[in-house]
């Protein structure tokens, strides 16, 4: 983790140093803001690579949950509390489909969630043929707008208390450190008498209900839900579980890593966009930063 935040660190000064409005508390609150999204997704995502897999489907499992929330209200006007509790069901489906792909299917995950992935972006459009729903309630949109304590906005809270939890269990968990395990080499964690299809389906479907919540936070941001909502963002939340020193072999990886990842993302899409760099350039640093992490870990793997 160190690695990673020194990166981060010296990203911040950089961007100090080229705008003079980089440091600004307001500016630091829009980098919160803008990250949330996708450091929940980054929470599930980092489980999902420790165990030595990948989830391809978290942008469009995002996209189900928000779909079903907004056409369940539409069509059916329910409390919308409701479709809230719907919208998560809908995402742990979706990540209990890849956790049965993988271990009762035996498909591996690159290819079982690549499928969960295109049906689920197919349902989406299906749910509402293709259109957006918006207008939801002013205390859900008041989630992500209004500002506790003067700074501190519901979403935001929820992104640092799942990351707490997400900590808490793989550092003290005894399930939490099987995870390490079952990445590092699943046949040995096997005969060592860990659970490994169950732990592996828990992980999935976690992941799932993750980029369910991360849907219900994006769609109280923007005050709608559509199918293209996620688009693209399971690339993005591997490049930040990756950036913050996961190993896409596995058993590598930590919550504290996988959030300074996301804000090393979210740091150089705002800095970036203060010294008005093209979107598409943007990409680019972040394929870049990538590669360089992926890089460092096989330097580090092979020192070792």
């Amino acid at each position: 983790m160190q690695g990673p935040l020194i990166g981060l660190l010296v990203l911040c000064l950089l961007f100090a140093c080229v705008s003079p409005v980089f440091l600004s508390v307001r500016n630091a609150l829009n980098i919160l803001d803008q990250v949330t999204v996708l450091g929940i997704l980054a929470i599930g995502m980092t489980g999902v690579i420790i165990i030595g897999g990948i989830d391809l489907s978290v942008g469009a499992l995002l996209a189900v949950a928000t779909m079903t929330m907004g056409a369940v209200w539409r069509d059916f006007e329910a409390p919308f509390g409701v479709c809230i509790i719907l919208g998560l069901l809908a995402g742990s489906l979706g990540g209990l489909v890849n956790g049965l792909l993988i271990t009762r299917a035996k498909l591996p995950p690159f290819i079982a969630t690549l499928t969960t992935m295109s049906v689920a972006r197919g349902i989406a459009n299906i749910t509402t043929n293709g259109a957006q729903v918006v207008g939801f309630p002013d205390w859900f949109t008041s989630l992500a707008t209004v500002r506790h304590f003067g700074f501190l906005s519901v979403t935001v809270g929820l992104f640092i208390v799942l990351a707490i939890c997400g900590f808490m269990y793989l550092r003290f968990r005894a399930t939490g450190r099987m995870l390490y395990a079952i990445g590092g080499n699943a046949e040995v964690a096997h005969l060592a008498g860990i659970r490994v299809q169950p732990l592996t389906l828990m992980v999935y479907v976690a992941s799932g209900l993750l980029s369910a919540i991360a849907g219900v936070a994006l769609s109280a941001r923007l005050d709608s839900a559509q199918p293209s909502d996620g688009f693209g963002y399971e690339l993005d939340t591997i490049a930040a579980v990756v950036i913050g020193g996961a190993s896409l072999s596995g058993g590598v990886g930590s919550i504290g890593g996988t959030v300074v990842g996301v804000l090393i993302i979210g740091v150089l899409h705002n800095g970036l966009n203060l010294v008005g760099v093209s979107p598409f350039v943007q990409q680019v640093f972040i394929g870049i930063a990538i590669a360089i992490a992926v890089a460092m870990d096989r330097f580090k793997r092979q020192e070792a």
